[in-house]
């Protein structure tokens, strides 16, 4: 989603919209969650935002998210989300890779998997499925989305208040990394298959 279409709905509703980009990211539908947490930092800075209701409007999403996942992957089930998964973009490829991933890391995927794009959108649909225990998945969802939002949105803010940039400047440099990332990897996948034919 390019930046000149959601940043003025940040800048016009604020944490209402925080709350439901993270919501919509978490389950699945396309938001810009990374490169938000960052620039909500960066608004902070700017004191265009107020650090404790963003925290609180962002992670708040994503926990709505996170239980609206599960509860959609533990009273649907696998059926329906492999039906419908693909209309937010799980498709059956990511399906598989992380039904593989949880049912070797479970908790670990919880905690830990909002860290990794598409692992993050899957893992609670996936913790539904396998009945996972509601109570420790909460437990872990809460200490995960923080982890993951709250230290995106600091490292916003500390950059933030440093460097003296149009809004706008901040998602053009992290969309340039993740094109520079995207060629490393293409890189590194051409090399490895040439290794693997000579």
């Amino acid at each position: 989603m390019d930046t000149s279409v959601w940043l003025p709905y940040v800048q016009s509703y604020g944490y209402v919209m925080l709350f439901l980009f993270l919501f919509c990211g978490i389950v699945g539908i396309p938001a810009p969650e990374e490169s938000l947490l960052f620039l909500v930092g960066v608004m902070v800075a700017k004191e265009q935002l107020l650090l404790g209701p963003s925290l609180a409007s962002c992670w708040g999403g994503a926990m709505v998210g996170m239980v609206t996942a599960y509860g959609a992957g533990r009273w649907w089930g696998a059926p329906f989300v492999q039906k419908y998964g693909k209309c937010v973009g799980i498709t059956a490829e990511r399906w598989e890779r992380a039904r593989r991933w949880f049912g070797r890391y479970g908790k670990w995927g919880i905690l830990f998997g909002c860290y990794a794009p598409g692992v993050r959108q899957i893992c609670p649909y996936m913790a539904g499925v396998s009945r996972f225990p509601f109570g420790p998945f909460l437990l872990f969802a809460a200490f995960g989305t923080a982890g993951w939002a709250v230290p995106l949105t600091v490292a916003g803010l500390l950059l933030g208040q440093h460097i003296r940039l149009p809004l706008i400047v901040f998602p053009l440099a992290g969309l340039v990394l993740f094109l520079l990332f995207l060629l490393a990897a293409w890189i590194g996948q051409r090399r490895r298959k040439k290794s693997l034919e000579s």
